[in-house]
This record gives C-alpha cells, structure tokens and sequence, in this order.
C-alpha cells in the first residue's frame, strides 16, 4: 500500500482549494489531492453524532445542534467550510456517517459494491470530491494496474450466460447493471490510500472527460468505529 502522493504521477498535490478545483486532468493524472493536516478532535463530533441508519446523512443544522469541547469546534469549523467551499463551487456535498455499505452477494464471481474496485459515471460533465475526516479512508490505483472486470474471460463467460439474449444487446445489459464499471486488482497492484483529512477530486467517466476515470474503492471498516465522510 502506498501512501505517497508528490511523486506518483497518477496524484496531483494541490496547496489550496482554488488549485484543487482550477487544476486539469491530463495524461496518467487523473486524482487531484488538496493536502491538508487538519486541526480538532473529529473523533469527539463523531461520537456526538447519532447513527440512524448503516449511512446517515449529517446536515449543517445537526452538527451545530452539537456541544463541543475548543477542538470539537475546531473540526467542526472546517467540516463546515469545506461543505461551504464546494457548495459555492457549484457541487452538492453530503456529509455521512458510516458503519457500512451495503454489500453486493447476489452473484459469486462478480460484486457491484463500493467496496469492489471501480469508477464513477456521470452524463454530465462532474468530479467526485471526498474526504475522510475520521476512521478509514478509500484507496485508489492505478489504470494500469487494475483489469476491467467485464474482460476477464471467466467473469464474460458468466455474464453472457446471465444475459442470457441477443449479442447485441450485451454490452447495453453491462451498462444497465453497472458490471462495467467495475475492475480486479492485477498481483503487482499498489493501491494508495487517501488518508485523513486531504480534500481529494477524482476523474469521472463522462463524454467530456480527456482521461481515464479513477479506479477508487471503499474501504472496510475497522470493527465498532464509525466513518466521517464529506462526499459529492
């Protein structure tokens, strides 16, 4: 697992918000990372919080609703400006709590969860931006190093035996059930982990995008902890 960033050169290092936002995608880079030491005591808003759900979505009002220690409010300040931040920007952030997502076993030789490698699909023109401010953060790798799922000639098979229809229809039942947008590790494979508290943008696959989408995926989550995650 690797966890720098300066010289990979699938990852961009931005020093402030404005160069995260304003930075093109070009070549193999197609993960920018605002990097950040953050400040507060997160772990206090996330006990604070209350879980109503396996993700609970945290509005503005709930976390001023909380009592905080200088550090709590510290941590809370900043959560509050970055929501702030890429609202002016024009995104939607979310703010979720997190035990977990929702695991996808309905098949044995392929998964469509967050938790399997993949990228994000967008018809419009968009990024993804997130940042983990307490417990564990995503990974990202590599184009190179990570297969399409849909190209493994095992997993084909398998699917065209689901499909069970037309040839021409095969690739558009991909798409319907997300099965392409999902990818295997190759044995050389070294993921990065985002770590805490960077503020990263993420290439999505759209008709505009000139890079390739980035491969991401969720992490499991260490046993009895929550996550903190800022997502858009």
């Amino acid at each position: 697992m690797q966890t720098s960033y300066s010289e990979n050169p699938q990852i961009h290092v931005a020093a402030s918000f404005s160069e995260l936002i304003n930075t093109g995608f070009q070549g193999q880079m197609n993960a920018i990372c605002w990097h950040r030491n953050l400040l507060g005591d997160f772990h206090e808003i996330v006990s604070k919080l209350q879980l109503v759900d396996d993700i609970t979505e945290i509005s503005t009002a709930d976390l001023l609703a909380l009592q905080l220690s200088e550090q709590g409010l510290l941590a809370r300040d900043t959560i509050l400006k970055d929501m702030q931040m890429l609202t002016d920007f024009g995104a939607s952030p979310s703010l979720n709590l997190l035990k977990c997502y929702k695991r996808d076993d309905e098949l044995s030789f392929i998964s469509t969860d967050v938790y399997s490698f993949h990228v994000d699909r967008s018809p419009i023109a968009a990024d993804t931006f997130l940042c983990t401010y307490y417990g564990a953060a995503s990974d990202i790798v590599p184009n190179h190093q990570v297969e399409q799922k849909i190209l493994i000639p095992e997993i084909r098979a398998q699917l065209k035996a689901l499909h069970d229809g037309p040839e021409s229809e095969f690739d558009a039942f991909l798409e319907e059930y997300f099965f392409d947008l999902h990818y295997q590790a190759k044995p050389e494979a070294q993921p990065v982990n985002l770590g805490l508290g960077h503020l990263w943008r993420l290439a999505v696959d759209h008709p505009a995008q000139q890079v390739k989408p980035c491969v991401h995926r969720a992490p499991v989550e260490k046993n009895g902890e929550y996550r903190l995650l800022l997502i858009c």
